[in-house]
C-alpha cells in the first residue's frame, strides 16, 4: 500500500497526469510534486486540486540535474515516502552534451545522475519504504521505426559506461536523440542492480511508451521537434501503434508501483516494434538486460560521478 508518493517532474505532462490518477486512488494520502520551478509547481498543484477535489499535494523544490538540490530536497522530507516515481528527464536542454560540474553530460545529469543520488539519499536516510520506479524508454532497446538504434556497446565495462555518461563514447558525434536511449539503457541496468542490492525495496523500470503531450522533446532541434512532437506523435505514429495518450502513459507508472505482478529488477515496456499496448518484460526481447555483470558495471560507473 502506497500512501505517500514522490514524483519528479510533476508539474506537467506524464508526471502531472500520474499525480492526478494516483490522487483518485483511495489509499493515496500524500503526493509530493518534486519540481525545479516553484511558480510552475504552484500552478500544477492548484490545477490538480481542482481536478481531483483533493488537497493532498505538497511541493518539493528539486532539480534532478543538480545533485545538491536533490540532497536538499530529501533532507526536507519530514517522513519517509512509500513510493518514488522518477519521471523527470528529456533530451538535456539546449546543450545536452555540455559537461556539468559533476563530470557528466547534461543529458546524463537530468535523466540519470540526479535520480541515482535521489535513491541513494532516500535509502541512506531511511526514507523509502516500498517501491522505486524509473521512467525508462523503448529507446533503451532501440526503436527502428523512429530511427533510434539499439545501444551498441563493445565491452559493457565500467569504463565504457562511464564514457557514455561523460560523452566521450561518442567521439564528437553527440546526437541527443540517439544518446538518450543509451542513458535510459544504462539507467535500466542500474535499477536492476539496485533490486539485487536492496531486496527489501521493489525497483521497477517502466516505459510510458510513445506518449503524446509530454515535454520530453521540447529541447530537440526545431525541425525535428516539429516533426516528432506535432506531426509524428499526433498524426502518423498513432496509426503505426507508436503513440498513445498521456493518460495511458501515466497509467503505466501508476500500475508500475501498485501491481504486485511486476517483478523487482525488471524493465517493462511495449512489445517489440510498437510503443503502445500491453507492457512486457523487456528481457524477453533483449537478454543482455538480465546480465548481472552489465548491471554491476553500469551501477559502478554512474557512482563514479556521485
Amino acid at each position: 500500500m502506497n500512501k505517500s508518493i514522490l514524483i519528479t517532474g510533476a508539474n506537467a505532462g506524464i508526471g502531472k497526469e500520474t499525480a492526478r490518477q494516483l490522487a483518485l486512488q483511495k489509499d493515496t494520502e500524500l503526493i509530493y510534486l518534486a519540481c525545479r520551478n516553484l511558480k510552475k509547481a504552484e500552478i500544477a498543484k492548484k490545477e490538480l486540486i481542482n481536478a481531483t477535489g483533493k488537497d493532498i499535494f505538497k511541493i518539493v523544490i528539486l532539480d534532478v540535474s543538480k545533485p545538491e538540490s536533490v540532497r536538499k530536497a530529501v533532507r526536507s522530507l519530514a517522513n519517509p515516502i512509500d513510493a518514488l516515481i522518477m519521471n523527470a528527464g528529456g533530451t538535456g536542454g539546449k546543450t545536452p552534451e555540455k559537461i556539468t560540474k559533476d563530470g557528466v553530460t547534461e543529458l546524463t545529469a537530468s535523466n540519470l545522475l540526479g535520480h541515482v543520488v535521489l535513491v541513494d539519499e532516500l535509502i541512506h536516510q531511511h526514507k523509502l519504504n516500498n517501491v522505486a520506479l524509473f521512467a525508462s524508454s523503448e529507446a533503451a532497446r532501440g526503436i527502428k521505426k523512429m530511427g533510434m538504434k539499439r545501444p551498441n556497446l563493445t565491452a559493457y565495462s565500467v569504463e565504457e559506461f562511464a564514457a557514455i555518461f561523460n560523452g566521450t563514447k561518442f567521439n564528437g558525434d553527440f546526437d541527443p536523440f540517439q544518446v538518450y536511449g543509451w542513458i535510459k539503457y544504462a539507467g535500466t541496468l542500474w535499477m536492476s542492480n539496485m533490486a539485487r542490492k536492496h531486496p527489501n525495496i521493489k525497483f521497477i523500470s517502466m516505459s510510458p511508451g510513445g506518449t503524446r503531450g509530454t515535454n520530453g522533446m521540447n529541447d530537440l532541434p526545431l525541425l525535428k521537434r516539429i516533426f516528432l512532437k506535432h506531426i509524428g506523435m499526433k498524426l502518423i505514429m498513432p496509426l503505426m501503434g507508436m503513440s498513445h495518450s498521456v493518460e495511458k502513459g501515466a497509467k503505466r507508472f501508476v500500475d508500475g508501483i501498485n501491481n504486485s505482478s511486476f517483478k523487482s529488477g525488471a524493465f517493462y515496456a511495449s512489445k517489440e516494434n510498437v510503443l503502445t499496448g500491453k507492457v512486457v518484460n523487456q528481457s524477453s526481447i533483449w537478454k543482455d538486460l538480465d546480465n548481472p555483470s552489465y548491471q554491476n558495471n553500469a551501477d559502478a560507473a554512474i557512482h563514479q560521478f556521485v
